[in-house]
């Protein structure tokens, strides 16, 4: 095998090791928190305390009623009980006590309100819950995937290397030097020859340097600087 084939079957090694490495980085970004899964748990979170505030307001709201009845009751009590003779007495006492049904009846009034809107934050919560165990769900699945995509890369590419070992020790060490000079420097070391052509600059050859390939001589190509392969 001549060292030119032998130096264009390293380079597909490498370029196979470059796809897969680009691959490994593309998947490993993906492993991690969510954008979604970290929105709808935000959006959830702030459901819920909504939830809670409404749910403390209507408390709050019952108890004010709990105690305006109670001071109702005993109002009344006084009123019905004949102990009290004086007219403005009475009328006092009337007076309070309407005053009291009235704020009971805004109080109760405002507790179906929120009653109302309880019953939707509710709802919105449980739907919400629903959404995030799903995509939660979804994104462990995916998770998981991406681990078991990971180590098979891992895998892959450690397999690769070993080969590229192997091969690359076949060469001449400063051969090899040469041709990992030309990849930094061009992404691609050796170019094919096609119909006389470089496929690395897509420039002719002159038929001295289509000898000199064509006798397996490691060579150059003279625009580009390719290592050039004639198949």
């Amino acid at each position: 095998m001549s060292v030119a084939k032998q130096l264009y079957e390293l380079q597909e090694v490498d370029l196979e090791l470059e796809s897969n490495e680009q691959t490994l980085r593309q998947v490993m970004s993906q492993l991690g928190e969510s954008q979604t899964v970290a929105k709808v748990r935000s959006q959830l979170a702030s459901q819920s305390q909504r939830l809670e505030e409404l749910k403390h307001e209507q408390h709050s709201l019952e108890w004010e009623i709990d105690d305006i009845t109670t001071k109702l009751a005993t109002l009344e009590e006084e009123l019905y009980s004949g102990r009290i003779k004086s007219p403005k007495e009475l009328a006092n006492l009337q007076h309070e006590a309407s005053g009291l049904k009235v704020r009971r009846g805004e109080l109760e009034d405002k507790t179906l309100e929120i009653m109302e809107q309880v019953e939707m934050a509710t709802a919105s919560v449980a739907g919400t819950s629903g959404q995030l165990k799903t995509l939660e769900a979804e994104w462990q699945s995916q998770q998981q995937k991406l681990a078991t995509d990971i180590e098979q890369l891992k895998s892959g590419l450690a397999s690769l290397k070993h080969k590229r070992g192997l091969m690359s020790a076949q060469v001449d060490a400063k051969v090899v030097e040469s041709y990992d000079e030309l990849r930094k420097q061009k992404g691609t070391a050796v170019a094919k020859v096609e119909q006389g052509v470089c496929q690395g600059c897509r420039i002719s050859l002159s038929n001295a340097e289509l000898q000199r390939v064509r006798s397996g001589s490691l060579m150059q190509c003279s625009s580009c600087g390719r290592i050039l392969f004639l198949a």
